[in-house]
């Protein structure tokens, strides 16, 4: 059964039909044909993907990506830690609450949601600010659709001894980087965003010194990503507790369409010409960007609501909807605007689609 919209976010996104038909399937997580053929394909096609380097491992972790950053953070910064937090939208937030919640220090840099985080800000605090010891940033900040400049940031972290933690939840499988190259030590991503599968588990790829020497460290029994990568290493990809079955059986599908596709590069300039045909569509329509066209992802663009009297965002929601697109409200503390993505099962026909409907239900 076809979905009678499309997901224009930056996930939970519209999957191929392939992708929803090996849910129909049910799995027992004890079984080899489970756990070997499948989590452990998962694992290692994740660690090609994700670096040319063989220093990395790969650890599926259940629940909602956040759930896995909230694992990455609290299994692998000691006690002894202090977390520096670049932060420039509601992710980066999200990161700082969760060391309040975990009892970490933290320094949190605040950026304002439309500004590039500052290089120079950064490194003057990792001069100044002693005790730092490891430093995290989200690479696409979808509070807005920024892209952050997450290679020249971990450059930094490197320079001053740091360990890095990537949150590319909305990029990794969009946008081709090395995790080596980029002197990346930790970085988390989840099902359901540019692999295209859907949502409940998340994965974290970390360097294997970093993985080994962080045991006992975990403030959590279920997100405990140490006991989690060692069950999964000692039993040939077991999870510790109930696995989401149907969820990772859908990711290998979506794994397998990726490399159908041509890989990440091919993905990524998909994307890109469904973001750059979207934001030529809707200025012709008089739209405005929230963001300078350098600032863009290719994988959500926030824009200006219109400043007619007469303008609802509900109304307008409900409108494209009833045309077959979902979009997503705006996130922005300080500007009135709402989000369009362009990632998942979505192709130039259907941007087309989407600005013929825009223009169809306009009523200001």
């Amino acid at each position: 059964m076809k979905n009678e919209y499309l997901l224009l976010t930056p996930g939970p996104l519209s999957t191929s039909q392939s992708v929803k038909a090996v849910m129909m399937q049910d799995f027992c997580t004890w079984d080899d044909d489970y756990n070997v053929d499948v989590v452990q394909k998962i694992r290692t096609e994740l660690g090609r993907l994700a670096s040319n380097n063989a220093e990395y491992t790969v650890t599926l972790m259940q629940g909602s990506g956040t759930a896995s950053v909230e694992s990455a953070i609290g299994s692998l910064i000691p006690q002894t830690g202090k977390l520096l937090v670049v932060n420039n939208g509601a992710y980066g937030a999200r990161i700082a609450e969760i060391t309040e919640y975990l009892g970490i220090e933290s320094v949190v840099l605040e950026f304002g949601e439309t500004e590039s985080p500052s290089l120079a800000v950064i490194e003057r605090t990792l001069q100044e600010e002693e005790g730092i010891t490891h430093l995290a940033v989200v690479h696409c900040e979808t509070t807005t659709g920024m892209l952050n400049p997450v290679a020249e940031i971990a450059l930094l972290a490197k320079r001053f001894g740091k360990v890095m933690i990537l949150d590319a939840m909305s990029s990794f499988g969009g946008i081709p980087f090395d995790l080596a190259d980029w002197n990346i030590d930790v970085m988390i991503s989840s099902s359901n965003k540019c692999i295209q599968g859907v949502p409940g588990f998340g994965f974290v790829i970390v360097k294997n010194a970093i993985m080994a020497s962080s045991k006992g460290i975990a403030r959590s029994l279920s997100l405990d990503l140490v006991s989690q990568w060692e069950t999964m290493e000692k039993s040939r990809g077991k999870w510790r507790f109930t696995s989401p079955t149907h969820v990772v059986r859908a990711f290998s599908a979506a794994l397998d369409e990726l490399a159908q596709e041509g890989g990440i590069e091919a993905r990524f300039k998909r994307y890109q010409q469904n973001q750059r045909l979207l934001v030529q569509g809707m200025r012709e329509l008089g739209f405005e960007t929230l963001l300078a066209d350098g600032l863009h992802s290719p994988i959500i663009t926030s824009f200006y609501s219109p400043k007619a009297s007469n303008y609802d965002f509900k109304r307008f929601y409900d409108a494209l909807k009833q045309e077959g697109f979902v979009i997503y409200p705006g996130k922005v503390s300080n500007a009135d605007c709402f989000r369009i993505g362009n990632i998942g099962e979505i192709y130039r026909e259907d941007i087309e689609r989407l600005l013929s409907a825009i223009a169809k239900v306009k009523f200001w």
